[in-house]
C-alpha cells in the first residue's frame, strides 16, 4: 500500500528530483520517496523511454516498483531518434497535471539535459531541415573536428561544453546559431532557483567503479543478449539513439561479429564508467543539489534509512 503524507507534517514540494551517476540507486530510493509522500515517479533516463530496453537500462519492474505509479516509460520506438525537446514536451504538461491532482513528482534519471528540461531550464530554439541536412552533410564528409573548431570561433562557451567527437550535438550547436543570432551557450542549463528539491547520490569513484562491474554482469546473467537479438528484429539497428546505448551498442557489434561477447561485455563495463564520470562532472555543476551517499547494494533497510534521511532534507529545504 502507498502511505500518504501526514496532515500534521509540512507539505512536500511539487516536484522532488533525485540524480546522479549511473548505478548510484536512483530508482530504488526514487520509488522509497515516492512511497512517502503519496506521489508518483517521472522517468528522466532517455534510454528508458523506449519500449523494450528494460535489462540494458536497468528499468525496474513492476515488482520493484512497489505500487508506485511510473510515467513516461516505454513511450518511443527503438527507430526513433531520441529528443530531449519532445521529452519537454511531455513531461511539462505531466508534472503541471501531477500538481493539479495533489500528487508530488519524483523525477528521477541520469540523463543530464532531460532534468534540466524537466525542470524549465532549457530553451529549445527550432530548427530547420535544409540547414540540418547541409550541416550534417559537412560533417559526414569532414568529420566532427572540423565543425567543432568553426564553433569555438563563434561560441567558444558551447565549443568549450561540447566533445570534439560529439558531432550531432555540434551540428544542432551551429544550427542554433544560424537560425538565432544568438550563441547556442544561450540555450543551455541556466539552473534557474526554486521550485524543485534536488537530491543527488554519490559514490567514491573506486566503489562506483565495482558496482558498474557487477551490474553489467547482472545484465549479461538476466539475458541482455537475447534483449538486443528481439529488439534488433525490432529494427534497433535503425535507432539513431538507441542502437548507441550502452550495452546495446556493444552487443550488437557482437551480433554482427565485429567482437566476441567477451568482449562486448568488458567494452561495455568501461564505456558505463566513462559516461558515469560524465554524469558525475555535469550534476557537480548544479549548485542546487544537495548530496548524499549512496545506499549500499540490494540493502532495503539502506534505502529506506537513506529515504527518512532525504525525507528530511526535502521538508527542510521544500520550507526554506
Amino acid at each position: 500500500m502507498v502511505s500518504r503524507p501526514s496532515s500534521a507534517s509540512p507539505a512536500p514540494p511539487a516536484t522532488l528530483v533525485v540524480v546522479g551517476a549511473t548505478a548510484t540507486g536512483k530508482s530504488d530510493l526514487a520509488v522509497a520517496l515516492a512511497r512517502r509522500i503519496g506521489g508518483d515517479v517521472v522517468n528522466a533516463d532517455s534510454m528508458q523511454l523506449y519500449r523494450g530496453m528494460d535489462i540494458g537500462t536497468a528499468k525496474l519492474t513492476a515488482l520493484e516498483q512497489g505500487g508506485v505509479r511510473h510515467h513516461l516509460l516505454d513511450v518511443w520506438d527503438v527507430r526513433r531518434p531520441a529528443s530531449v525537446a519532445e521529452y519537454q514536451e511531455m513531461v511539462v504538461p505531466l508534472l503541471a497535471d501531477l500538481r493539479r491532482q495533489g500528487r508530488p513528482a519524483v523525477l528521477v534519471g541520469g540523463s543530464g539535459l532531460y532534468v534540466r528540461a524537466a525542470l524549465g531550464d532549457l530553451d529549445f530554439p527550432g530548427t530547420d531541415p535544409d540547414l540540418r541536412a547541409a550541416l550534417e552533410a559537412q560533417l559526414a564528409v569532414g568529420g566532427p573536428a572540423a565543425l567543432h573548431a568553426r564553433l569555438a570561433q563563434v561560441d567558444a562557451e558551447a565549443a568549450a561544453r561540447i566533445l570534439p567527437s560529439n558531432g550531432r550535438r555540434i551540428v544542432r550547436a551551429l544550427e542554433v546559431i544560424e537560425l538565432t543570432g544568438a550563441p547556442f551557450s544561450a540555450a543551455l542549463p541556466t539552473y534557474r532557483p526554486g521550485g524543485a528539491v534536488q537530491l543527488g547520490l554519490a559514490l567514491p569513484r573506486p566503489d562506483l567503479s565495482e558496482r558498474i562491474s557487477r551490474r553489467v554482469d547482472r545484465m549479461w546473467e538476466r539475458g541482455l543478449v537475447e534483449e538486443v537479438r528481439r529488439l534488433e528484429r525490432a529494427g534497433l539497428r535503425e535507432g539513431p539513439t538507441a542502437s548507441r546505448a550502452l550495452g546495446y551498442a556493444q552487443v550488437l557489434r557482437h551480433l554482427a561479429g565485429e567482437c566476441t561477447e567477451d568482449e562486448a561485455r568488458a567494452e561495455t563495463v568501461r564505456a558505463t564508467r566513462r559516461f558515469a564520470r560524465r554524469q558525475e562532472t555535469w550534476f557537480r555543476r548544479d549548485p542546487r543539489i544537495t548530496w548524499l551517499p549512496s545506499p549500499d547494494e540490494g540493502s532495503q533497510g539502506g534505502v529506506e534509512r537513506l529515504a527518512d534521511r532525504a525525507s528530511s532534507i526535502m521538508v527542510e529545504l521544500s520550507g526554506s
